[in-house]
């Protein structure tokens, strides 16, 4: 029975949020106008920019190239740059971009005056032409640590920019891996000079391809005339960009060519788009028609927001709008229940419920369920104005099933109680919503820093929750950790399954809903802070509890998963810690023809079944049968050769482990602590080992088959069954039913794919399945005749395995090596009569099935 509790001012009024004022015009970038000198230097945040605890939207504006002097400064006209800062700060700007040039300190100075910050331009496009042709070549690198030392940690900058749109024909030739080796040794350069500073690359659609991963923030330059080619484009540069910011560096529209007024209407839907789909930042292309290149005053275009003399444009006033909109304008946002489960979690609920507390939303409640935890989690609970409702320990799935009771909310919001969300959560999620028919929508979660040592490295490892795609937006999976749905769509399906009590409950409701016809969606800047386990001992019973948790499924959704019983996703894995095949290639970039592609990317080929052996968890089965083989080698010599194979297998193992750990992102580290890197990235790669050894070991503790099926044997052979019918069911009616029989007595039932020569699985076991196939001969006025035919199957590894074993006794048995023979032989046969057993149960279940269809 559970007892409810309600705290706070108002009995079921939940954590409801207090009205925030929305950062405007007068307070630029979040920091209130009288702290205009800035005192904390931006960091990085998840998907987002913060100054201290404030996060940073970056509401920004492009400023230049103008005429040089005669000593070839570029940024000379101090008091005209003094107007101007002035002029943006009083329309909401709080961030300029210089993008070609290094800005004088004095740039600087004035920015802080008037509470701008700055992304300074390092320039590195100007020397990849180095790259080529050497002679003569300057020092790049101290060119580029001599402009970082002119302003480094001045509290206006917000960023340093590597470069801006390396042109895609010069990176075609001197190579992409060429170029990041380029970017990343400058990145290095930067980190030494100033380590707090935050470093970018402006890149564009044409070199999207560029694999950056060593950036603070991703920065892209997009001109799209259309809202919806922008929003889609938007939502692949946020996969891409994965759990760091993205800025649009540049957008705009030219006022001479399309008119003022639509540009003016053309910035507000881009800047709206742009927040809306996400981004950390938007700077507009640009401040003032006022542009100088290459010796000549440019007078072709009017991208500005003003003309040549400063005179605001209708553009201005649409931006001014918009800015003080960030992130969304205001709307009449649904009533949102937040549900956190907890299981004595006294450790981390309370960094939970403080993260709720933050959250800027109009109309939100909070539900705790305490899952019966003894180490006083309710009383944390209590000090929070939420409903609290305590039960006995029932697991997850009833605790959200709970939670989904009380909730009032149209939207119910799951949160664990190791997380806390960005205080934009619920807009992000609540407009996801709102513009489609998503039955739920996920978003990321992202490590926060300063867990320690092995929380990071185990953010950098596989395992932990992810969201899978099947789309840029379009998910196919979104973690427990960080999902919400429509209340009405979890009622119709009768909300979770209370046989995952620790887990697997978010994959089955989402499979549930998918296969009911809806959909889900996904949205990047939905985030949530989700705490990673901070020792092995931890991650190794979280791993075997996921484990076992996939056996569950595996039983449920036998169709999710392959002939070796791996479950395939449909969609894409979107995670840093996958471990990746050690024979996947570099991918191939779609160029165009002469390399003329608007949109230039990478696609990575899907390693082959052989090579993706290794990344299965049964691979490691195969590390003690060598080992033992190996053994018995010191009773029957030729078993000797098996060592080199066994110690081939290991290498293949730990090289694959330390390739996946090639992108790994420490944040608890300096940029060159190369010592403590190599030590993380060790500890990193062991848990790239453990990982599938948890996750086998627990899905073989949950590996017992249905008691129904104890009941029922059969012997495996080939069997054959024809019934004559006046009235028969046409072939895709009769396959249906009989599947449906089939689950009905529990049994796991696979369908046959495109290429298969068989209708149906039905596993009895992990060795042994039965397969069948159905034909229907039609004959007229409603009378067929239906035929059925099924035969055993074993798994083609166990397959290998008990011939092998076989082979190897017979060949023992022949040298004299009796006592080896015996083991060999033993094992072979106990292998196949396993084997045979399960056969048999599966027959026995698809012989019964199969006579009682009427």
């Amino acid at each position: 029975m559970a007892t409810t509790l309600r705290t706070g001012a108002e009995e079921g009024a939940g954590l409801q949020s207090t009205s925030r004022q929305r950062p405007g015009l007068a307070s630029p970038g979040g920091v209130p106008r009288q702290l205009a000198p800035l005192v904390q230097r931006p960091r990085v945040g998840g998907k987002f920019i913060f100054a201290g605890d404030e996060k940073l939207y970056v509401r920004g504006v492009t400023y230049g190239a103008f005429r040089p002097d005669h000593q070839g400064n570029e940024y000379h006209d101090l008091p005209q740059i003094e107007r101007d800062f002035a002029q943006m700060e009083a329309n909401g700007i709080n961030t300029v971009r210089i993008p070609h040039t290094m800005p004088p300190r004095s740039l600087l100075d004035a920015a802080q005056r008037h509470g701008l910050r700055v992304m300074v331009g390092l320039s590195a496009e100007q020397y990849v032409g180095y790259l080529i042709d050497r002679k003569g070549a300057p020092d790049i690198e101290a060119l580029i640590r001599g402009k970082v030392r002119s302003c480094a940690g001045h509290p206006a900058l917000l960023c340093y920019a590597l470069g801006n749109e390396i042109p895609a024909p010069l990176v075609r030739w001197v190579g992409p891996e060429r170029i990041i080796r380029y970017l990343r040794r400058l990145y290095q350069v930067v980190k030494v000079e100033d380590p707090k500073g935050l470093v970018t690359y402006v890149n564009y659609p044409t070199t999207e391809y560029l694999e950056l991963p060593f950036l603070d923030l991703v920065c892209f330059n997009v001109y799209l005339e259309s809202p919806d080619r922008l929003e889609a484009y938007l939502a692949r540069l946020q996969n891409i960009a994965g759990d760091r910011p993205l800025i649009l560096s540049e957008v705009g529209l030219d006022g001479l060519r399309h008119g003022y007024e639509e540009q003016a209407r053309s910035l507000a839907w881009q800047i709206r788009t742009a927040f809306g789909a996400g981004c950390a930042g938007v700077f507009v292309f640009g401040w003032t028609d006022e542009w100088h290149r290459a010796g000549a005053e440019v007078d072709d275009w009017a991208f500005g927001l003003t003309d040549r003399d400063r005179r605001e444009k209708p553009a201005m006033q649409a931006v001014r709008r918009v800015f003080a909109e960030v992130p969304f304008r205001p709307r009449h946002w649904p009533r949102v229940s937040v549900v956190v489960c907890t299981y004595n979690g006294r450790r981390t609920i309370r960094d939970c419920l403080e993260g709720l507390g933050r959250l800027d939303y109009p109309d939100f409640e909070v539900i705790v369920i305490d899952d019966g935890s003894t180490d006083g989690t309710s009383a944390v609970a209590r000090q929070y104005p939420v409903r609290l409702i305590r039960t006995e320990n029932r697991g997850l799935s009833q605790a959200r099933n709970a939670g989904l009771a009380a909730a009032t909310g149209e939207i119910v919001a799951y949160l664990d109680d190791d997380a806390y969300p960005d205080p934009h959560w619920l807009q992000y999620l609540a407009a996801n919503f709102k513009r489609t028919a998503h039955a739920g929508v996920g978003g990321p979660n992202v490590p926060p820093p300063g867990d320690g040592r092995i929380a990071d490295c185990v953010a950098n490892a596989p395992g932990g929750p992810v969201h899978v795609l099947l789309s840029d937006r379009r998910a196919e999976h979104i973690p427990g950790c960080n999902m919400a749905f429509r209340k009405a769509a979890l009622e119709e399906i009768g909300g979770f399954d209370p046989q995952f009590r620790v887990a697997g409950d978010d994959v089955d409701v989402c499979w549930r809903l998918q296969e009911r016809g809806w959909t889900l969606g996904f949205h990047p800047a939905a985030m949530v802070w989700h705490h990673r386990r901070n020792s092995l001992r931890t991650y190794w019973k979280q791993q075997r509890g996921y484990g076992r948790a996939e056996a569950l499924l595996k039983k449920k959704w036998p169709e999710k998963y392959n002939g070796t019983g791996q479950l395939t996703w449909a969609g894409r894995i979107y995670s840093r810690g996958l471990t990746r095949s050690i024979t996947v290639g570099r991918g191939r970039i779609y160029h165009g023809i002469w390399g003329v592609a608007p949109f230039q990317r990478l696609y990575h080929p899907q390693p082959s079944t052989l090579y993706s052996l290794t990344l299965i968890p049964e691979w490691y089965l195969s590390i003690p049968v060598l080992a033992a083989l190996s053994v018995l080698g010191l009773l029957w010599r030729p078993l000797l050769l098996v060592a080199p194979l066994l110690a081939v297998a290991i290498l293949v193992t730990l090289v694959q482990a330390w390739v996946s750990t090639a992108h790994a992102s420490f944040t608890s580290l300096p940029p060159h602590a190369r010592a403590r890197r190599l030590t993380q990235r060790s500890l990193t790669a062991l848990l790239h080992v453990v990982h599938p050894i948890a996750r086998l070991l627990g899905r073989l503790e949950s590996g017992s088959r249905p008691e129904v099926w104890r009941a029922h044997r059969s012997w495996p052979r080939p069997r054959a069954f024809a019934r004559w019918t006046e009235r028969g069911e046409r072939r895709q009616q009769l396959l249906p039913r009989i599947e449906q029989m089939l689950r009905a007595r529990g049994a796991p039932v696979r369908r046959g794919g495109d290429w298969d020569r068989w209708d149906l699985e039905v596993a009895g076991g992990r060795l042994g399945a039965v397969r069948l196939i159905v034909a229907v001969e039609d004959h007229g006025a409603g009378a067929r005749l239906q035929r059925w035919r099924w035969w055993p199957s074993v798994s083609p590894p166990w397959r290998f395995l008990i011939l092998l074993l076989a082979g190897l006794a017979v060949a023992a048995a022949v040298d004299a090596a009796v006592v080896v023979a015996g083991i060999l032989g033993g094992a072979s046969v106990g292998l196949a009569l396993c084997a045979a057993g399960q056969c048999g149960a599966a027959t026995a279940i698809v012989e019964r099935a199969v006579r009682g269809v009427s």
